[in-house]
């Protein structure tokens, strides 16, 4: 079984750490928004559905040592979002093919900002060396715009266009070198 490792992460104007019980409020906060599940999920999180987010959050980096961060702004502590990687194991087609999957959301005030993709990066920095070069994959809703330009601006490209839980996906992935 793979151990947690060192996975603190600080950026010029960010700290991703890995959940904590404390941050259950502000992430039940985020995720029960519906501008920011609206081209996620389509519907806000119950505090059962961010509880069972947590433990899978917390669950990938016991199981699998990776897994996604609690973003917070470096000058204020403010909460940003989670941004990471998974193993969601996806029944979706074309299969994202084992690879990790990058994700990200944000707090509404945090959007816009740059927040995204300088979090985004930092987990893909991470990722690569800890693992080694390697392709990492994501599925956004096309008519997510903002996440579409975070994707491009962290070396993802289109592959696949599909369907997932009833929605249109298009699926990106990173390989190595990007």
């Amino acid at each position: 079984m793979p151990t947690i490792v060192s996975s603190h992460i600080d950026t010029e104007r960010l700290t991703l750490r890995c959940p904590r019980l404390e941050d259950f409020e502000e992430s039940l906060a985020m995720w029960g928004d519906p501008q920011v599940v609206r081209y996620i999920t389509g519907k806000p999180a119950t505090p059962e559905d961010m509880w069972a987010r947590l433990l899978r959050y917390v669950g990938h980096w016991q199981l699998m040592g990776f897994g996604f961060w609690v973003v917070r702004e470096k000058s204020t502590g403010r909460f940003v979002g989670e941004v990471g990687l998974a193993d969601f194991r996806r029944d979706i087609e074309p299969s994202l093919g084992g690879s990790k999957e990058a994700g990200w959301v944000l707090s509404p005030w945090a959007q816009g900002k740059g927040y995204a993709t300088e979090a985004v990066r930092a987990a893909l920095r991470w990722t690569g060396d800890r693992f080694g070069p390697e392709r990492v994959v994501c599925i956004i809703d096309p008519a997510n715009e903002a996440s579409l330009k975070v994707a491009h601006k962290c070396g993802f490209r289109e592959f696949a266009r599909g369907t997932y839980k009833g929605g249109p996906s298009v699926m990106f992935e990173r390989l190595p070198g990007a």
